[in-house]
């Protein structure tokens, strides 16, 4: 079943045991996240090298993107829940249809962000509390991610398409590709091995928009030749607008879904940004290592949204549930097992990447906080997913509004200001506000009415 799963299988997905079926489908997705997950930290890893002022400046940009990234997966939640319905309905044609807009959404948005990001770059490291310091060495940072924006959303789209159709091991592929080129291009910019110049922090997001550029690059070879279960025929290749409404109706909610928990990190950023450029350090050194742990657990929840979205379309909506309890206890086992590691071993995790003590103590404090919530987010990431999965795109957005904007930015400027915990205040509010859309998306699941979506 592993090389099955690796080598991508192209069994019906919605008639075998639902154990196997979740295997077959998770293991590449978790593998896909685990490649995410390495670059963030590798990444961070040659920037710390830079100093603290350094990974300030990738941590305010990478807040800045996460407006982008909101944008990129919620269509990708609109693309993904079309082309698993049509493949669960046995319509192929329909599926690459829905591929094919996605391509036409991406390459629009993406001429949008990149004019827009790049020019306004190094004024956006102003807004969000940057030091001048700050300022003068992220700003080519900047500029350049936003640059090379087109590699992140086309990416993130093509793969949602891909992971629909049940084409995880293509996923897979893609990000190793793409990840793996950015992590062996990252020193050499950086640091100007070789004939390459010395780029500084820069050369960080120089090698990024290369490693996904070629990714993209993978991705779009792939669909020509329809390799997987999608294709891209050159009687498809045209604009279908019931296929592109159907996805953007989706993924309207979807992206206000991506915003509100995105723009939590920006606001939390922005209150510990006034803490000086060492908690500020600390905290985005502790967030990459999160990732690094929560992203094969976001494979999971890819899992069961691929799962409802296919046994809906087929007409099962019993076995599209049984598919996300069955991945949700997975999830809690892993995620379960890793926050103990972050409890026990927090600052010492800190230290590989900064041996500065302020660094080190309060990346430690952020790690061990976030780590008690652990068992609730794992729950709390497939139940979300699975809710996205059937195109009730919905329902998340009004838990991330009432968890994140209600919850989590007032309680962490009042711990963190007005009462004068500092940033423990703020990463306090995280724990708290993740396990409470953990506690209401249960709750919600369970009556079933995402069920009936139409899409």
């Amino acid at each position: 079943m592993v090389r099955e799963a690796l080598a991508g299988s192209r069994r019906d997905l919605t008639a075998m045991p639902l154990g196997r079926a979740v295997f077959l489908i998770a293991i590449p997705m978790i593998l896909e996240m685990i490649a995410e997950s390495i670059f963030a930290v590798v990444d961070i890893f040659w920037v710390s090298m830079l100093g603290a002022d350094a990974i300030a400046a990738v941590g305010l940009t990478e807040s800045l993107m996460t407006i982008v990234y909101a944008g990129a997966m919620g269509l990708s939640i609109g693309v993904g829940a079309v082309v698993s319905r049509r493949t669960g309905a046995k319509d192929p044609a329909g599926a690459s249809r829905a591929a094919v807009q996605a391509v036409v959404i991406g390459v629009g948005v993406s001429i949008v962000v990149g004019s827009l990001g790049t020019l306004a770059g190094p004024r956006l490291l102003a807004l969000m509390g940057a030091s001048p310091a700050v300022q003068a060495i992220g700003s080519g940072y900047t500029r350049t991610i936003f640059a090379g924006s087109a590699s992140v959303i086309l990416l993130f789209l093509i793969n949602a398409a891909f992971r629909g159709a049940g084409d995880a091991a293509l996923t897979m592929r893609t990000l190793w590709l793409a990840n793996g080129i950015n992590i062996v291009l990252g020193p050499v910019f950086i640091f100007g091995l070789g004939p390459a110049p010395r780029l500084g922090v820069t050369g960080a997001a120089v090698a990024t928009t290369i490693g996904r550029g070629i990714g993209v690059l993978y991705q779009l070879h792939n669909l020509r030749r329809g390799r997987g279960r999608l294709s891209m025929p050159r009687s498809e290749m045209r604009i279908d607008l019931e296929t592109l409404k159907t996805i953007l109706r989706i993924s309207r909610s979807a992206m206000l879904q991506m915003f509100i928990g995105m723009t939590s990190w920006v606001g939390l950023v922005r209150i510990l940004s006034t803490f000086g450029s060492a908690a500020l350090a600390g905290y985005t050194v502790a967030i990459r290592v999160v990732l690094f742990a929560l992203l094969p657990a976001f494979g999971l929840g890819n899992a069961a949204a691929t799962l409802v979205g296919q046994n809906l379309g087929a007409g099962n909506p019993a076995r599209a549930e049984q598919a996300v309890w069955r991945a949700a206890f997975y999830n809690f086992v892993f995620l379960g097992s890793v926050g103990l590691c972050l409890l026990i071993a927090g600052n010492g995790i800190v230290r590989l990447f900064t041996s500065e003590a302020d660094v080190v103590a309060a990346g430690g404090r952020c790690l061990r906080i976030v780590a008690i919530g652990f068992p609730l987010y794992a729950y709390g990431m497939v139940v979300s997913q699975a809710f996205n999965g059937a195109g009730d795109t919905r329902t998340p957005t009004w838990i991330n509004f009432g968890c994140f904007w209600l919850g989590e930015i007032p309680a962490a400027y009042l711990l963190a200001r007005v009462l004068g915990m500092g940033p423990t205040g703020a990463y306090i509010s995280i724990t708290l506000a993740f396990s409470a859309v953990a506690l209401a998306s249960v709750t919600i699941f369970r009556r079933g009415r995402w069920k009936l979506v139409k899409v």
